[in-house]
C-alpha cells in the first residue's frame, strides 16, 4: 500500500454536493459516473491533488441520512491543506463558506475550522515547516 485513495463523505444529494465542493471550495470534479438509476460514482479533489480525493456518497437509507453532517461525532474530521492560508481563507469566505472562528496559530501551522454545506467540520490549514499536515 502506498497512499490513501478516497475518503467517502455521505451527502444528501449528488448535485448540491458537487456544486458546493466545485463552485464554493474550488475542488475539481474528477469523475461523475452513473452506476444505476439512483447511484453515481462521484469523486472530487482539491486542485493539484495527486492521490486522495472525496467520494461523494449519497445516503441510501435512514441510518446513512442520520449521519449527514456529523460523520465524526462533531470533531473536525477532514483537513484541507493550503500553501497560502490568507489567499484561500479570503476566497472561501467570499464564496460563503462558514468559518467557526478567526484563524489561529498553532505549533503545526495556521488553521481555521470551517463547515461544509452539511455541517461537517474541516480544518483549513497551512502547515508550519516543522508541522504535519
Amino acid at each position: 500500500m502506498n497512499h490513501l485513495g478516497l475518503v467517502a463523505i455521505v451527502v444528501r444529494d449528488y448535485d448540491e454536493a458537487i456544486d458546493f465542493y466545485v463552485n464554493v471550495l474550488g475542488f475539481a470534479l474528477v469523475e461523475d459516473t452513473r452506476i444505476d438509476e439512483r447511484k453515481r460514482w462521484v469523486v472530487v479533489s482539491p486542485p493539484g491533488a495527486r492521490e486522495a480525493g472525496l467520494l461523494l456518497a449519497r445516503a441510501a437509507n435512514p441510518a446513512q441520512e442520520a449521519r449527514i453532517g456529523n460523520q465524526t461525532g462533531g470533531r473536525v474530521g477532514l483537513f484541507l491543506n493550503t500553501d497560502d492560508f490568507a489567499r484561500d481563507h479570503a476566497r472561501m469566505r467570499a464564496a460563503g463558506v462558514v468559518f467557526e472562528g478567526e484563524p489561529r496559530q498553532e505549533p503545526y501551522g495556521t488553521v481555521a475550522v470551517f463547515q461544509d454545506l452539511y455541517g461537517n467540520r474541516w480544518d483549513l490549514i497551512e502547515p508550519s515547516r516543522t508541522g504535519r499536515g
